[in-house]
């Protein structure tokens, strides 16, 4: 049962005269811009606004506010003395519509009625005020079928049907052309559905027409629409909606009258001119429901040039007062221009950069006014290339957008054959039920990946990012058949050659090759484009910038996940700052995992000597290169860092192999020795288990190997007169104990490497935070590490008890859908979880070790949302995918400005 409370005193309604711009929590959106609108004495239609606060007293006790009713009667006794007309009176009514209004824009989510105050006495009255029968009745209709679907619950169909046979009576297609006859039994139709279905009829009270629509706007709040638009926009669901009374204006009065939408800028493009559309004799909705067809704004100077110049004038002073591009919404009536509304617009990621600069260039507004009008999700937007939507396409099916792009190529289903495919010249989609590091080779080969299984944080999906590959992960419908080389999709069979279409934008997968628009904005970040050269595209000059703005003024450093040197050098192009996370198990794939693997099951220590000294030099080649590719930047390594099965041979198949040779008698004593060192090492939980710092303390000489190939590749470095800044990382450290060993270990084997090279080193030594319980006991850890690196994607799995490879596709949805996050930890930063333990971690962490650096290198390094949190509780830098790195430091400069100035 809701508590009690003493709203006196409290104000629920204000007139349009009464508000402004500022009070878009109290007065939605739309009432703040009608007040503001009426505040610069534009022509808006008289009215008030009932505020989020009245809302929100009606959800938490189902009932308004005490005072509120005499507000309305006040306001509304005071609308009908300025109209000089009563609502719903017999010869001359005021008729009104009752709109919602919330403070973020939820365009078509919750519900409007229009023409309240109409009855059977009233419409009478309107058709003499009007001389036009039809539309008085036509307008009754219109009133009488939204009230009963929306106030009265009636199934929308019913009316739809009641029209439709209408209309086959009368041999006519459109409702327009039905005369005053028609209307009228059509009426007397749908007061008799309402009376039916509703189990009432239709009110003739104009007051209690009123009332009631304005509770089915407050219910919508709570509308099954509402509520998953609030999901999607991540829009809280505690500030309610404000609902705003405003007397009617009607562009269905004839040819001098009419209805159309604006925008001071076009939404599209950005470009400055005369944008939009304009309907003669019609109502709002008929050009939402395409009855007619709009003409462009521009003829409007033909066919009414007075309302056209005062709306031009109008679009001025709005874009001018708002410095923003404006979204307007009119009326003319009978010649008359009335403003119904006007929002700042919304507009595509490529207009949001072209229009912030145009603006500063107008000197409307500043860079920093600039920047917060541009996020990294426009960003990314604009960096990944895009299928021709104008394209005939064949939909396959859908999965989860994992990692946006549009990529095009023939089906494969294994990586061998993506390899060598691709060296052949071909474009080829990766496609498996789900991908594990030996597919690296055909992941980087295929121009996307496409999987039956996982989520956004997939093996799959969060390689693809890394590399900038489009990836559409869990597309459970595509029964994928690696064995016989197909993938069939209801009666549908791709065999392998077969070209198909994935577009990680939107998780669509395509039969054939749809065309694909490429991005000028990589070709800038890669170096191919210059954003002062003559002919740059426009949209390239304005990203750049803005980028160059955002580094200015960002504290945040940015740095890569890279794990090779190609990877490294694309990574500077994209302004990265360091490596902040190279992860040594993508060196071990392919031919190097047996060497591992002989290394893990060793049973001498001669036989794990010779596993080491194998490796040793190949691991040293792989930082010669790493380091020359980011001299001058610092390269955090972490130490190998798998789960234990990724390098052992699969159980299943080795326990198969195994049976098959004793039912030949034909005994592999190799096979069973390995047999039973896998059954010794098999984990239930492997994420959980044998991996990390524990891997290196368990497996001697493993760690050792590693420190002194970074050690002699770092000495190398530095005698060919380079600038290596090596960091070594200890991952999955739980305890200080378990530091130390490994520090006091890497400390020795750097002191040898010196000695030897007569090199002077200096290598950090830190640990990743990737454990709850290193973060809550991070102020001892701080007294054996330099740095901190928060590994959130671990952090998050362990604090929230999911397995990110299995959880996204399982029952994330209906998490989502039941509201019980907004959206998944995994993809943007749990502030109150996750974010609370990193808070908690830096503090200690900085009060143990007051210049110790603190970073974070998990998939939430690129998360827009996750930057600013990040800036907000002091680390130093940023790590996350090539490809990202702009969209992190676009972000770090504008968490700047917008924790100095505000959202």
């Amino acid at each position: 049962m809701s508590e009690s409370k003493d709203h006196s005193g409290q104000k629920f309604v204000y007139d349009f005269t009464e508000g402004n711009r500022d009070l878009k929590d109290l007065l939605g959106g739309k009432g703040a811009n009608l007040a503001e609108m009426t505040n610069l004495q534009l022509p808006v239609p008289p009215g008030f606004t009932i505020t989020t606060e009245a809302c929100k007293v009606y959800l938490a006790s189902g009932e308004e506010p005490a005072a509120l009713r005499d507000e309305v009667s006040a306001h509304l006794d005071a609308l009908e003395t300025r109209m000089g007309k009563r609502l719903g009176q017999a010869d001359d009514p005021l008729l009104v519509s009752v709109r919602s209004g919330a403070k973020f824009s939820m365009p078509g989510m919750m519900d409007t009625v229009l023409n309240i105050g109409l009855s059977d006495e009233s419409v009478e009255g309107l058709a003499r005020q009007a001389g036009d029968d039809r539309f008085a009745w036509d307008s009754y209709r219109r009133l009488i079928q939204m009230f009963g679907k929306t106030v009265l619950g009636v199934d929308g169909d019913l009316f739809e049907e009641a029209l439709e046979e209408a209309k086959a009576a009368k041999g006519v297609g459109v409702d327009t052309d039905l005369d005053a006859d028609d209307l009228r039994k059509l009426v007397r139709a749908f007061k008799g559905i309402v009376s039916v279905r509703a189990g009432r009829a239709f009110p003739q009270d104009p007051r209690e027409q009123m009332d009631l629509a304005v509770r089915a706007v407050f219910d919508s709040w709570n509308g099954d629409r509402a509520r998953l638009y609030r999901r999607q926009e991540r829009i809280p669901n505690d500030l309610g909606t404000a609902v705003n009374i405003c007397s009617m204006v009607f562009g269905n009065l004839g040819p001098d009258s009419g209805t159309g939408v604006a925008f001071t800028r076009d939404p599209a493009s950005g470009q400055q001119g005369v944008y939009g559309d304009y309907l003669q004799n019609a109502q709002g909705e008929d050009v939402v429901a395409g009855i007619r067809n709009t003409v462009p704004l521009a003829e409007l100077e033909t066919i009414d040039k007075a309302s056209y110049d005062r709306l031009m004038q109008i679009m001025e002073t709005l874009e001018n007062h708002y410095l923003d591009l404006c979204d307007i919404e009119f009326t003319i009536e009978r010649g008359q221009l009335w403003m119904l509304q006007t929002r700042v617009g919304k507009r595509t990621a490529g207009a949001a950069f072209r229009i912030a600069t145009q603006l500063v260039d107008q000197g409307l507004i500043d860079e920093a006014e600039a920047l917060r009008r541009v996020n990294g999700a426009q960003l990314a937007q604009l960096m990944f290339p895009r299928f021709d939507e104008g394209a005939t396409v064949e939909l396959l099916g859908r999965g989860i957008a994992a990692s946006p792009g549009a990529a095009v190529g023939k089906a494969v289903f294994d990586s061998y054959t993506a390899v060598k495919w691709s060296r052949s010249g071909e474009r080829v989609i990766l496609i498996r039920r789900e991908t594990n590091p030996d597919d690296l080779d055909g992941m980087i080969a295929a121009e996307g990946i496409l999987t039956s299984r996982g989520g956004k944080t997939s093996h799959a999906a969060v390689v693809a990012r890394g590399m900038g590959k489009t990836c559409v992960c869990g597309a459970e419908e595509l029964d994928v058949d690696t064995k016989r080389r197909r993938m069939t999709v209801g009666g549908t069979v791709i065999e392998e050659g077969d070209v198909i279409s994935v577009d990680g934008s939107t998780g669509k997968v395509y039969r054939g090759e749809v065309p694909v628009v490429p991005s000028p904005v990589v070709e800038y970040f890669e170096g191919r484009m210059h954003a002062g050269a003559d002919d740059a595209d426009e949209l390239v000059v304005a990203v750049h910038r803005m980028m160059a703005y955002a580094d200015r003024v960002r504290r945040l450093r940015v740095r890569a996940n890279a794990d090779n040197a190609e990877d490294a050098l694309r990574a500077r192009r994209f302004g990265a700052q360091g490596i902040g996370l190279c992860r040594t198990e993508h060196m071990f794939l392919g031919e190097r995992r047996e060497m591992v693997e002989r290394l893990i099951l060793a049973d001498t220590e001669e036989q794990r000597s010779s596993a080491l000294e194998q490796l040793l030099p190949l691991q040293r080649r792989d930082f010669v290169e790493l380091f020359e590719a980011m001299d001058g930047l610092p390269v955090t390594v972490r130490l190998l860092d798998p789960p234990l099965h990724e390098f052992l041979p699969d159980i299943t198949e080795l326990s198969v192999r195994v049976a098959l040779a004793e039912a030949r008698e034909d005994h592999n004593e190799n096979d069973l020795r390995l047999l039973q060192a896998v059954h010794r090492l098999h984990e239930q939980n492997p994420m959980l288990g044998l991996r990390g710092v524990r891997l290196g303390l368990v497996i001697p000489g493993l760690f050792t190997m590693q420190v002194r190939a970074i050690a002699e590749a770092a000495a190398a470095r530095k005698d060919a007169k380079g600038d290596p800044r090596a960091e070594i990382m200890i991952p999955l450290v739980g305890t200080v104990q378990e530091l130390e060993i490994v520090r006091d270990e890497a400390e020795q084997v750097i002191a040898e490497v010196e000695a030897a090279t007569g090199v002077e080193l200096r290598l950090a030594l830190g640990t990743m935070i990737e454990l709850p319980r290193a973060a809550l006991t991070a102020a001892q850890i701080a007294e054996a590490a330099e740095f901190f690196s928060f590994g959130t994607n671990d952090l998050t799995q362990t604090v929230w008890g999911f397995s990110r490879d299995d959880v996204e596709a399982s029952f994330f949805t209906a998490y989502l859908e039941k509201g019980i996050f907004g959206v998944s930890p995994f993809e943007t930063i749990d502030r109150d979880g996750v974010g609370a333990l990193v808070r908690s971690a830096v503090v200690a962490g900085r009060a143990t070790r007051p210049g110790l650096k603190l970073g974070v290198c998990g998939e939430h390094g690129g998360d827009p949302e996750s930057v600013h949190f990040f800036h907000e509780v002091g680390l130093d830098y940023v790590s996350c995918s090539p490809f990202r790195i702009p969209v992190a430091r676009l972000e770090a400069g504008r968490a700047v400005i917008l924790s100095h100035g505000g959202g």
